[in-house]
């Protein structure tokens, strides 16, 4: 299928599950994260929850992190640019929500993409080959491409992998892993 086709399909397929039922796959996707090898770093990114879209519930995986005492990286995008700039949370940081219900840190303490270490991405589906569909804006392609090549991708999906994506392109990057309730994909370029 295309990202196009698979935009309509996961959107729809997202807007069938009730509150309850992505929160629960939320915390089975959070509880599969804890039987990865990517706990000894310091620098993670993670996205906050866009309800509106039925997104992930990411608050179980900040909780981890914060457990594990760990450096959490949010961004804000930048609608002009194309471009997410990035802030280490602490107590301080005030999150509003932007005019695409994107909740975002309002400022804070810089960090630069070449400090992640992991990186858990949003997405709409995947593949069985580690491509994902995002919302088509290219923020995250960007984001990543900015990053170490050691970096760890690590997706984040309520639904199993498609076969393939018919329109993956050069500027595409690829995932290391995608988490879903069920099971944890790994990819090897």
């Amino acid at each position: 299928m295309t990202k196009a086709e698979l935009r309509i399909a996961y959107r729809l397929q997202r807007r069938k599950q009730s509150e309850t039922q992505l929160d629960d796959a939320s915390l089975e996707i959070a509880n599969q994260l804890l039987q990865l090898d990517i706990w000894n770093f310091s620098f993670y990114h993670i996205f906050l929850t866009i309800t509106e879209q039925h997104e992930v519930n990411t608050d179980y995986i900040l909780n981890i992190l914060s457990g594990k005492d760990k450096n959490i990286v949010l961004s804000k995008s930048d609608f002009k640019t194309g471009l997410l700039k990035h802030f280490l949370l602490t107590d301080n940081t005030i999150i509003k929500k932007n005019k695409y219900n994107i909740p975002e840190p309002v400022d804070g303490i810089p960090i630069p993409a070449e400090s992640m270490e992991v990186v858990f991405v949003p997405l709409l589906a995947f593949d069985t080959k580690g491509n994902r569909v995002g919302y088509g804006k290219g923020f995250y392609d960007t984001f990543l491409a900015s990053c170490k090549p050691e970096t760890i991708k690590i997706g984040l999906s309520f639904f199993e992998a498609a076969d393939e994506i018919t329109d993956v392109f050069e500027g595409d990057i690829a995932l290391d892993y995608c988490v879903t309730p069920k099971q944890v994909y790994r990819f090897t370029p």
